[in-house]
């Protein structure tokens, strides 16, 4: 009974403990959770490598992508408001996740801050490293130069060999009279190739160079988180606006003058400089021959700039590609158009309107739209809108010009009008007009066709019943100037052309080791040298060692490896830990 028991209770025991969880070697078992401060670490250790650096890297990149496909409200929202009309379910989608304003959105910079404090974290240790590095010593000569990948061992001569015997008759310290002075010639070959030397205690030379790879790989990265400060100081501080001037009138450096504004978060409007413009000329040529007509061969304008209010204006040239720079400001001309000159009279004979109109280029003969309003009008508001041609040809395909130059200016237009309607304070374009409140007039002899006619130069149009007039006095070209200004972009500039410096460093230096030392074996004295090219893909080391030989008079049959090694041993990397810890 006993002995059943016994044996049943061994059953259970081993039962229970096939059924108990493995336990691992002593020391361990189950990992201790990392808690708050370990999980942080770990992210940081994550986050700062470089491989996630690479990663943000490329990921803003393809987030840089839909600002280059989508429609942004920043620079066209006359294109985004065209998008969302015209993808009634696409749009209100991309709003949301913000693809009309990518590089404002969240996620955008989400990506570009997390770039930004990896590409910190990657330099800051390496700097460190690089640091300890320039103070440290070449490393020392390792026991079997043979193994390395270039090296050469050139025989003394018998006088030499005698000589190069300690006067204690050990064979083995290589510190002969002759020993010194080719391993010191050595050094000084090594010196003059920008090597930095440095003798051992036993009479040999280590000697280090290619230290800028490293700086300008250092160099690289430290730039391209100033080229993301430039990027962030733009777009913090930059502004840009545009303005439409004709010939003969001007502008002046204030929100109230522009057609469109754009600034940054950080801008502020009273940092705008006083100056204003005065357009005296503009000069067009274009090409008139069968090869290439009508391609525009120059634009010039001659303008007038006062710095600020004061002081004395001066003549300048403003051409495309060559931008005024005043008071920090950088003044473009980056479009031109026609402005027809029209006199508009109401219904009571009094002048309604006065002026140039700018209309709008459509296409590369300048076929241009715009609007013509004249809300003074009574007792009815007029309002014009067409066509102005300047090289106008109607043919079966309509009213088209068939050359940019003014050639055969005409104005197409029909009439509008209304009663007189309050002023609402309202922004509204003028290059487009609204018809809201007012009736098309109709063609006298069909009424069921609205009225259409033609302007020429010198031209006037009566409109019917009474209600008023209009003349083409004139055309005068208008140009349209872009004045910016982005504080951070030399920051930029500047870091990027530094951040080629140095990927040219690191593609271009060599950073090489190189050890030479005067050994006696074997009851012979040779002097050997050996070479390490720390960079892949490179060449060149043998022909260097090669000719250094060469400078110290020492000639011998190339590659000559260690009498006392086989030559099977000596094509072997070596087991050796010290010579490992060495050569590594």
């Amino acid at each position: 009974m006993t002995d059943s028991t016994t044996e049943k209770d061994r059953t259970d025991q081993r039962d229970g403990a096939a059924n108990q969880p493995a336990q691992g070697p002593k020391g361990r078992g189950d990992a201790p959770a990392l808690g708050l401060l370990g999980g942080l670490r770990f992210v940081w250790t994550q986050l700062t490598t470089m491989r996630t650096a690479l990663g943000l890297l490329f990921l803003l990149a393809l987030a840089a992508i839909p600002g280059t496909l989508v429609p942004q409200e920043s620079i066209s929202p006359v294109q985004v408001s065209t998008f969302k009309e015209q993808h009634t379910t696409l749009g209100p989608i991309y709003d949301k996740v913000g693809l009309f304003h990518v590089y404002t959105s969240p996620w955008f910079s989400a990506i570009y801050l997390l770039l930004f404090v990896s590409l910190i974290g990657c330099i800051i240790p390496r700097v460190a490293v690089y640091a300890r590095a320039l103070r440290s010593r070449p490393p020392r000569t390792p026991r079997h130069l043979h193994r390395l990948p270039a090296y050469r061992s050139t025989p003394l001569s018998e006088r030499r060999a005698a000589r190069a015997q300690s006067p204690s008759g050990n064979s083995g310290d290589g510190a002969g009279e002759d020993g010194a002075e080719v391993v010191a010639r050595a050094a000084e070959g090594l010196r003059a190739r920008r090597y930095r030397v440095a003798v051992n205690d036993d009479g040999s030379v280590s000697a280090e160079r290619g230290y800028l790879r490293e700086a300008g790989n250092l160099l690289f990265h430290i730039s391209m988180v100033f080229v993301l400060i430039g990027v962030a100081v733009v777009w913090l501080t930059n502004f840009r606006g545009t303005s439409s001037v004709v010939v003969g009138n001007g502008f002046a450096n204030n929100l109230a003058q522009y057609d469109d504004f754009k600034a940054g978060p950080l801008f502020d409007n009273a940092t705008l400089s006083p100056f204003s413009i005065t357009v005296d000329s503009f000069d067009v040529a274009f090409e008139r021959g069968e090869v290439q007509r009508g391609a525009a061969r120059e634009f010039k304008a001659r303008v007038t700039v006062t710095d600020k209010p004061g002081s004395t204006p001066h003549q300048e040239t403003l051409q495309v590609n060559h931008p005024l720079n005043i008071d920090g400001n950088r003044v473009h001309l980056v479009a031109w158009g026609y402005a027809p000159v029209v006199t508009v009279k109401d219904g009571n004979g009094d002048v309604a309107y006065s002026g140039p109109v700018i209309f709008l280029p459509q296409d590369g003969n300048f076929t241009s739209a715009g609007a013509i309003k004249a809300p003074d009008g009574r007792p009815l508001r007029l309002g014009f809108e067409g066509l102005f041609l300047p090289s106008a040809v109607l043919d079966k395909a309509g009213p088209r010009s068939v050359f940019p130059d003014l050639l055969n200016p005409e104005l197409f237009l029909n009439a509008w009008s209304g009663k007189p309607a309050k002023e609402t304070g309202q922004p509204e374009s003028v290059y487009s007009l609204n018809t809201k409140g007012l009736n098309q007039i109709k063609n006298p002899k069909d009424p069921s066709q609205p009225m259409r006619f033609i302007l020429r130069p010198g031209y006037v149009q009566k409109l019917p019943d009474g209600q008023g007039s209009i003349q083409l006095d004139g055309v005068q070209r208008w140009v349209k100037l872009q004045v910016g200004d982005t504080p951070g972009v030399y920051i930029a500039i500047t870091a990027i052309g530094l951040a080629v410096l140095g990927l040219c460093f690191s593609l271009f230096i060599r950073p090489r080791r190189v050890w030479a030392r005067v050994r006696t074996t074997g009851g012979s004295t040779v002097f050997e040298i050996a070479g390490l090219d720390r960079a892949d893909a490179r060449t060149g080391l043998e022909e260097d060692l090669a000719d250094l030989v060469d400078e110290l008079g020492l000639t011998a049959p190339d590659d000559v490896r260690d009498p006392d090694v086989p030559p099977a041993e000596a094509t072997t990397p070596s087991g050796d830990d010290s010579s490992g810890q060495e050569t590594t």
